[in-house]
């Protein structure tokens, strides 16, 4: 199944923006930057089919930052892996969809939230693919804060060992995690360096980019036995300019004149 990305990135955009003002969640900076990874990602790269959201042969997609939650649920609304309608409850009481991504809906891998699990478990599915022949890859989306975690780093030593070239790591390197920009948190530079080093190909892409996205995910070839990581530069809150670089928006909710604003901002993109 595939869509336009672009289109699908509007639509993620417009859908988190409705979904966290009526739920009153928070979040929606780090959902806008990684709308266009998923948007890429959903539409045109991963072997998945929404009407067999267990097929054995579905690549496994494990978005890490389960913070990013509401841009998760939208994606997978829009290709149809549930009703569109559940996004209207999100984080309200006895909905399915909760504030962080959960396994309980389908085409959903790994319930995530707590930072530094999605890349160990990806490496030991993509380990596990290797070993019973199997040809599905497993791709990883982490944050830039998340990689303060050691789990991480020992997961990518694990998989550049076992020479893993069937993962891929794609960091949404939005420069701002919960309590400051990463640079002054905890300098995660030279980030290309260290994933060189620890035995992966590494990338840079602009992450805020359809095109760009879409060549390098669409052209990553086994490297000599190498697991892949992709540093995509994003911004956080992108899309919505009161919103983009604004460290506030990792908590905030917009209140009825932002979604207003936001939506007739997205709207004269189009």
């Amino acid at each position: 199944m595939r869509r336009d990305p672009t289109e699908l990135a509007l639509a993620i955009r417009r859908s988190v923006l409705k979904m966290t003002s009526k739920g009153q969640a928070s979040h929606v900076g780090s959902c806008l930057s990684v709308t266009d990874i998923l948007a890429v990602l959903y539409g045109e790269v991963l072997n998945i089919d929404p009407t067999r959201p267990d097929w054995p042969e579905r690549d496994r997609m494990i978005v890490s930052k389960g913070h990013a939650a509401a841009a998760v649920y939208a994606v997978l609304a829009e290709l149809g892996f549930f009703p569109s309608n559940w996004l209207l409850n999100y984080g309200n009481p006895g909905s399915p969809l909760l504030g962080h991504v959960s396994h309980t809906i389908a085409g959903i891998e790994l319930s995530t939230g707590s930072l530094g699990h999605g890349l160990p478990v990806g490496a030991g599915l993509s380990l596990a693919a290797k070993r019973s022949g199997q040809e599905w890859r497993s791709f990883v989306v982490l944050s830039d804060g998340e990689l303060n975690e050691g789990s991480n780093w020992e997961a990518a030593l694990f998989a550049a060992h076992h020479g893993l070239d069937n993962l891929i790591a794609i960091v949404d390197y939005n420069k701002l995690q919960g309590f400051g920009r990463t640079s002054e948190v905890l300098e995660l530079e030279p980030l290309a360096d260290k994933w060189r080093a620890f035995g992966w190909e590494t990338l840079e892409v602009d992450g805020n980019d359809v095109a760009d996205l879409t060549n390098v995910l669409n052209n990553i070839q086994p490297f000599t036995s190498r697991p892949t990581s992709i540093i995509a530069h994003t911004v956080k809150g992108k899309g919505v300019s009161f919103m983009e670089s604004r460290l506030e928006w990792h908590y905030m909710t917009p209140n009825e004149k932002q979604l207003r604003d936001a939506l007739t901002e997205l709207d004269k993109k189009v």
